[in-house]
């Protein structure tokens, strides 16, 4: 069970909280792609799309103040759809495809073909989408960045059942 005190924080600084922590998250992405030298995938791109639409709702939420059981489903949803590509390239990583292939980057996918062509393909994933170039406690990146979705979802149902959705 959560301490008193946390429960009794309004929504508000609990959004401003999830908006601190997703710009960690994406602050940190980019020092792995810029400073450590790894490039991402598309499906990591995917994911930090997705990373910024929970953040960008947080922040609304938490600048906003009203409506948080909106604030909380439009997160949950972003979080769900991050969640989903983190669990497909985290399958990937643990069932590689027989014949690897380095597939095309995600701007070059989303600029040559149709978004109802590009999505598949960037669903289907490429060769670097199954290396794992950086491990943390055993888990890849994809695999915290599954743990760190799940945990957003549990965060924003319980912003759903939360008794006081004070502001």
């Amino acid at each position: 069970m959560l301490p008193s005190r946390f429960r009794a924080l309004p929504a508000r600084t609990l959004y401003l909280a999830l908006f601190a922590v997703c710009t960690g998250l994406l602050g940190f992405g980019l020092y792995l792609q810029h400073v450590v030298g790894l490039e991402p995938c598309p499906m990591c791109i995917m994911q930090r799309y997705a990373f910024v639409t929970v953040a960008l709702i947080a922040l609304v939420g938490g600048l906003h103040g009203a409506g948080s059981r909106v604030y909380a489903a439009l997160i949950g949803i972003a979080a769900l759809a991050g969640g989903s590509i983190a669990a497909r390239q985290s399958w990937m990583q643990l069932n590689p495809p027989m014949i690897p292939e380095c597939g095309p980057g995600l701007e070059f996918m989303l600029e040559s073909f149709p978004l109802a062509d590009a999505l598949p393909m960037i669903f289907r994933g490429a060769g670097d989408c199954v290396a794992v170039d950086w491990t943390f406690l055993g888990l890849s990146i994809a695999n915290w960045s599954l743990v760190c979705f799940s945990a957003v979802v549990v965060f924003a149902a319980w912003m759903l059942i939360r008794r006081r959705p004070t502001l």
